[in-house]
């Protein structure tokens, strides 16, 4: 067996490029949403991102899931809602439309998430640096409290330091090179493969939908899983999930590659735009550099036969071209960290309260299965609560963890892992670093009550035993743990 080649790198100083009271890693929909939510304590916040822009998932193409629960309230407000109301005095967000399937779904332009988003973290005083990638965690001599971390970008190795670090990168990057123990995927290993978003215009939506809307009972060719066919009369924007009979016509007729066994379509804000969500690499680790190559050059190769699917069979788009791809693959999971506590499959299905609740989530575990074409859904009926204590590594004080990396099971993952949910946990993990620096206390020692009292006084949605919407008021309603 050939032994890896390893070479030595010399030891150096690096400088010191900022020194911050919060840094957010990850410019996502949680990392937005924790910066500016600890910039509007004064602090000196400042925002890392690999890329060239902010919004993370919420710019390759799909609409932003998990605002409105089960029952059709809206269950997240708060620094979310403000976002998607600067969109909206744009044109660039729609209201959030009840969807049988996704309960809520609320469409963005992609173009506008990352104008509008730094604009709101420039207006805030975040410190936005770009093109900078977390190589590496400065950590305290006693190994579990994180100073800051090592960054690697075009100007050259620095050190960035910070009172209290805040991970929103998706992959748990800055916990897993802290030392915090991660998981990934299902019990084999097996993780949900990621999808490259792209687009087609000129596609006549209306055709589509009203075809849906009008098929009669025993035509089984417009088929949509669980979304019933007067949902499309009445939407003109719309998803679609399903049309499994024309996918397997088209397979048998034309010897088509298409990685997966439903249609799934998302029409844009802008008219005659669709954003296809059917590109699927089974295997791709989002952890690993070359994986994520391999998951590109894939899924590129996909596009073609789908493409090629959508003009030839599905009503709508014969006149249909392709436009563009998304930025970059969605990454449905990686890592994920195991915290104080581990959030599971009986807490979202049993829509448990905690005490300790910091969001209040209902969407569906999703789970597309890493083994076959398939995908899993499981609803609860109504709303879940989100933790504090998932945000909170264990051992590794001062940092906190928000988006799809807190601390769950796979299971748990698939229902908390959508954008607006992400946005929430991103919110109360940045007023709880700013609560933590201005007390000069650690992250695991805020006073939960204050917490939550601080995220109702910025109009975050809690709830209560009966379901009722708390408010600072009412916050220390006692809910058995």
């Amino acid at each position: 067996m050939a032994q890896t080649a390893t070479i030595h790198e010399p030891a150096r100083e690096i400088p010191v490029s900022a020194d911050y009271d919060v840094l957010v890693v990850g410019g996502g929909p949680a990392g937005l949403t924790s910066a500016l939510a600890a910039a509007e304590s004064g602090l000196r916040v400042g925002l890392l991102e690999s890329r060239s822009f902010v919004g993370g998932n919420m710019t390759i193409g799909l609409p932003v899931l998990g605002f409105l629960g089960q029952k059709g309230n809206q269950i997240i407000e708060g620094l979310p809602q403000k976002f998607i109301d600067r969109l909206k005095a744009r044109e660039a967000a729609s209201e959030h439309r009840a969807c049988p399937l996704h309960m809520g779904i609320t469409l963005v332009e992609p173009e506008a998430v990352k104008t509008v988003g730094l604009e709101m973290l420039t207006e805030a005083g975040v410190d936005v640096v770009f093109y900078t990638f977390v190589a590496g965690v400065v950590m305290d001599e006693d190994g579990h409290t994180i100073r800051g971390v090592i960054t690697e970008s075009k100007s050259g190795r620095s050190a960035v330091m910070a009172r209290v670090v805040i991970d929103c990168t998706g992959d748990a990057d800055v916990a897993h090179r802290a030392g915090v123990v991660t998981e990934k995927g299902n019990e084999h290993g097996g993780m949900q493969p990621p999808t490259l978003m792209f687009c087609l215009s000129d596609v006549d939506t209306d055709k589509l939908r009203m075809a849906i809307a009008n098929a009669p009972k025993e035509a089984r060719t417009y088929l949509t899983d669980f979304i019933p066919a007067d949902y499309f009369g009445q939407n003109h924007q719309f998803i679609v999930v399903g049309l499994r009979e024309l996918m397997a016509k088209a397979r048998q007729e034309r010897d088509l590659d298409i990685p997966n066994e439903r249609t799934i379509i998302i029409t844009g804000l802008k008219k005659g735009e669709a954003w296809i969500n059917m590109t699927r690499v089974a295997g791709t680790d989002g952890t690993d550099a070359r994986s994520l190559s391999n998951g590109e050059i894939v899924a590129r190769r996909q596009i073609d036969d789908i493409v090629e699917y959508l003009v030839n069979y599905v009503p709508g788009f014969e006149k249909a071209h392709f436009t563009k791809t998304a930025p970059f693959l969605g990454i449905r999971e990686t890592r994920r960290i195991v915290g104080r506590y581990v959030m599971n499959e009986q807490d979202v299905l049993g829509c448990r309260h905690f005490e300790d609740a910091i969001a209040v989530a209902s969407y569906p575990i999703d789970i597309h299965r890493p083994g076959d074409e398939g995908c899993t859904l499981i609803w609860c009926g109504d709303c879940y609560d989100i933790p504090y204590r998932s945000l909170l590594p264990q051992r590794v004080e001062n940092l906190i963890v928000a988006g799809r990396a807190i601390s769950t099971t796979h299971e748990a993952m698939g229902a908390i892992r959508v954008m607006a949910t992400c946005m929430a946990m991103g919110e109360a993990a940045g007023r709880a670093a700013a609560l933590a620096i201005r007390q000069d206390i650690r992250p695991h020692e805020v006073d939960i009550h204050a917490l939550r009292r601080d995220l109702l006084t910025h109009g975050a949605y809690l709830r209560g035993l009966m379901g009722e919407r708390l408010t600072p008021e009412t916050e220390a309603v006692a809910i058995p743990g």
